[in-house]
């Protein structure tokens, strides 16, 4: 939050230079070309959410039309009820309305998705992949870990004002040297545990599931140990546990 307050140039940074689009984001100028959804938003609860695009679309020189926005927020059941009115989760979708309507080429989204129930949420990543396709920039922050990876070309992950890491989500899955196998055998938890390239191991009703620093050496042993192994899953680190060892070695 506080950095794309930096980007929006709502706050000022204490030292170094802040540049967005190439320009100074405290320029009103620069600004147009912005779209964003902050967290903690408010508006006149007695308009429309119809009245609320159409009054901040003029603030902009080649806004969408108020149509194309209801269109892309997934509002048209609501446009016309008064904002005070809504469900919280339906406050979001309108302010998403709000973010996109000036046509901006960087759009900032601060934990969009909070408060969206499931098809909301997936209706707004749909409009997020148009408008990338549309060749739109978007800055999106979220601890909704599956929603960076669904969406995201690039993460970084920050933690105390530090930058732990960044590149495609398959380079972060890669940051953490970890395997996660899952079979159905008969051989005993305690086992497997002993074994080399092993890390974690728990097993319920002859399910095993382990984390393995050497996945490769592991499965050949539990090939070994148990030819008659079912189910053998094998994949690699997802992005929320990435995160997990990225920010916990950081701490």
């Amino acid at each position: 939050s506080t950095a794309i307050g930096l980007w929006l140039g709502t706050l000022r940074s204490d030292s170094g230079e802040v540049r967005t689009l190439g320009g100074d984001p405290t320029d009103v100028h620069s600004r147009l070309e912005l779209g964003c959804m902050l967290q903690d938003v408010r508006l006149a609860p007695m308009l429309s959410a119809r009245e609320h695009i159409d009054l901040t679309r003029r603030c902009y020189r080649d806004p969408l039309g108020v149509d194309e926005c209801i269109e892309l927020a997934g509002i048209g059941d609501f446009a016309e009820r008064r904002y005070g009115k809504l469900s919280g989760g339906q406050q979001r979708q309108v302010q998403f309305a709000l973010a996109i309507c000036g046509r901006p080429r960087l759009l900032f989204l601060d934990e969009p998705t909070v408060g969206l129930d499931l098809p909301a949420r997936e209706r707004l990543w749909a409009s997020l992949r148009q408008l990338v396709a549309q060749g739109r920039s978007i800055v999106l922050t979220t601890h909704y870990l599956e929603e960076a990876e669904a969406l995201a070309d690039r993460v970084a992950v920050l933690a105390g004002g530090r930058l732990l890491a960044e590149g495609s989500v398959a380079q972060m899955r890669e940051l953490v040297s970890r395997t996660r196998i899952r079979c159905l055998s008969d051989v005993e938890a305690s086992t497997v545990r002993q074994w080399p390239g092993v890390v974690e191991v728990s097993a319920q009703d002859r399910q095993l599931q382990l984390t393995a620093s050497d996945p490769e050496t592991v499965v050949r042993r539990l090939l070994q140990t148990d030819p008659q192994l079912s189910r053998l899953e094998v994949r690699p680190a997802n992005l929320a546990e990435a995160f997990s060892e990225l920010t916990l070695e950081a701490a």
